[in-house]
C-alpha cells in the first residue's frame, strides 16, 4: 500500500512480539508521531504547518477522527451531543427561573411566627409560652408582660371556663389567635373541726385587720417585673407528707369554706425551707391573723410563691433569693392544727396548683 494511511481499528488483534502484525512489513505502518523527524512542529495557536517544507517518506498524520474513525468515536460523539444538549437545557431552566424570582429579590422577608406553649392545659396550670421578640400578647382580652426574648406565662385559675383565648401579634402585623381547651377537675372535700370558734368565725375586730393583711398581701402580688427567675424551674420547698391538696374544698367546724388555694406539706417545726425558684422576697410578715409567719417571692411577670404558717423566716425583704436556698422553717402559726408549710402559687390574682410545676415529692 505504499506510504498511504491505515486506519486504525479498535478491538483486539494479534500481534508479534514487535509490535507488529503477522505477515505485514514493518516499513509499511504509519507511525504513531505526528511530525517528520528533525523538523520543529507548530506551536500553540500558529496555525496548520507548511507541508512543502516537509520531506522524506512521512507526512503529518491526519487529525485523530479521520484515523480512527470506528464506533467507539461515533458513539462518542453522541454522548458529548447529549451532555451539551442537558447542560443547555440545564442552563435554560435556570435562567427561566432567574426570572421568575427577580421581582421578588427586593421584598424583605418575613419576620418568624409561631407560638409556642409549654405546661398543662388544666384547671390550676401554668403555660410557659415564646413567641418571636417584638410580639405582643392577649389572654382572655387582658395584655400579657413579654420579655425582650419573648418569654411570657398564662395561668389557668381553679374554676377556669373550657376554653380560653390567646391573641398574638407578630412583628410583621400578623395576628394569629388560638383556643386553649382546658380540663376540667374534680376537687377533694375536706372537713376540719375542732377550730376555735374565733378562727372560724372572726371578730368585727379581727376582720379589720385581716382585711388590712389581705390589702397587703394583694399588693405584693400586683408586681410585674420584667424578671424572668421563672425560666430557672422550680423544686419542692420542704420534704415530708402532703396533707392537703390543691382546689380542696373544706368545711370547718361544719360549714363550708373557701376553697384551698396551696398544697400543704407536713413537717416537723424548725424544718429547713428553701427557695423552690430564683426570686425577690416582696414579703416578710411575722404574724397574719390566718397565715402566721408569711412570705412572698416574686419569680417575675407576676408569677409569686407563698409561704404560710412559718416559724421563722430567715430573709428581708428585697433580697434575691436563688433556687435551693434555706429562706425559713416550718412552723404552726396562725390558723393551723398541726406544724406544716403551705405554699401557694399564684399569677397575679389566678390562683395555681404548685404540683403541677413539679414532680414528684423526693424521698
Amino acid at each position: 500500500m505504499g506510504d498511504s494511511l491505515m486506519p486504525v481499528r479498535h478491538g483486539r488483534t494479534t500481534r508479534d512480539r514487535a509490535g507488529v502484525r503477522p505477515g505485514r512489513d514493518p516499513s509499511q505502518i504509519q507511525r504513531r508521531c505526528d511530525f517528520t523527524p528533525g523538523v520543529a512542529p507548530p506551536t500553540r495557536g500558529s496555525g496548520s504547518p507548511d507541508r512543502s517544507n516537509m520531506t522524506g517518506p512521512h507526512r503529518l498524520r491526519p487529525p485523530r477522527r479521520w484515523i480512527c474513525p470506528g464506533p467507539a468515536s461515533s458513539r462518542s460523539r453522541a454522548s458529548g451531543m447529549r451532555r451539551q444538549a442537558g447542560s443547555a437545557r440545564g442552563a435554560a431552566r435556570c435562567a427561566v427561573m432567574l426570572l421568575l424570582l427577580l421581582p421578588f429579590a427586593s421584598v424583605p422577608v418575613a419576620a418568624e411566627t409561631g407560638v409556642r406553649l409549654d405546661g398543662p392545659r388544666v384547671q390550676g396550670g401554668l403555660l410557659r409560652g415564646r413567641v418571636p421578640p417584638g410580639s405582643t400578647v392577649e389572654y382572655e382580652g387582658e395584655a400579657v408582660r413579654v420579655s425582650a426574648d419573648g418569654w411570657f406565662l398564662v395561668g389557668f385559675g381553679r374554676d377556669a371556663p373550657p376554653e380560653a383565648a390567646l391573641v398574638v401579634i407578630y412583628p410583621n402585623g400578623q395576628s394569629e389567635r388560638q383556643v386553649l381547651e382546658v380540663e376540667r377537675r374534680e376537687y377533694d372535700i375536706q372537713r376540719i373541726d375542732g377550730l376555735p370558734p374565733s378562727k372560724v368565725t372572726p371578730s368585727e375586730e379581727d376582720l379589720a385587720r385581716i382585711r388590712k393583711e389581705v390589702r397587703i398581701v394583694k399588693q405584693a402580688r400586683k408586681i410585674d417585673d420584667l424578671r424572668t427567675d421563672f425560666l430557672s424551674g422550680f423544686q419542692w420547698p420542704v420534704k415530708g407528707i402532703i396533707s392537703g391538696v390543691y382546689g380542696s374544698q373544706r368545711i370547718l367546724n361544719g360549714e363550708p369554706r373557701r376553697p384551698h388555694f396551696g398544697i400543704d406539706i407536713a413537717a416537723p417545726k424548725g424544718t429547713q425551707v428553701v427557695a423552690p425558684a430564683d426570686g425577690v422576697v416582696t414579703l416578710v410578715h411575722p404574724d397574719m391573723y390566718f397565715s402566721g409567719g408569711t412570705m412572698i417571692v416574686d419569680h417575675g411577670h407576676g408569677l409569686s410563691s407563698a409561704f404560710l404558717h412559718l416559724s421563722r423566716i430567715l430573709v428581708d425583704k428585697g433580697e434575691r433569693v436563688v433556687q435551693g436556698q434555706a429562706i425559713a422553717e416550718v412552723g404552726s402559726t396562725g390558723r393551723s392544727t398541726g406544724s406544716h408549710l403551705d405554699w401557694r402559687i399564684n399569677l397575679f390574682g389566678r390562683r395555681l396548683d404548685p404540683s403541677l410545676l413539679v414532680g414528684p415529692m423526693p424521698k
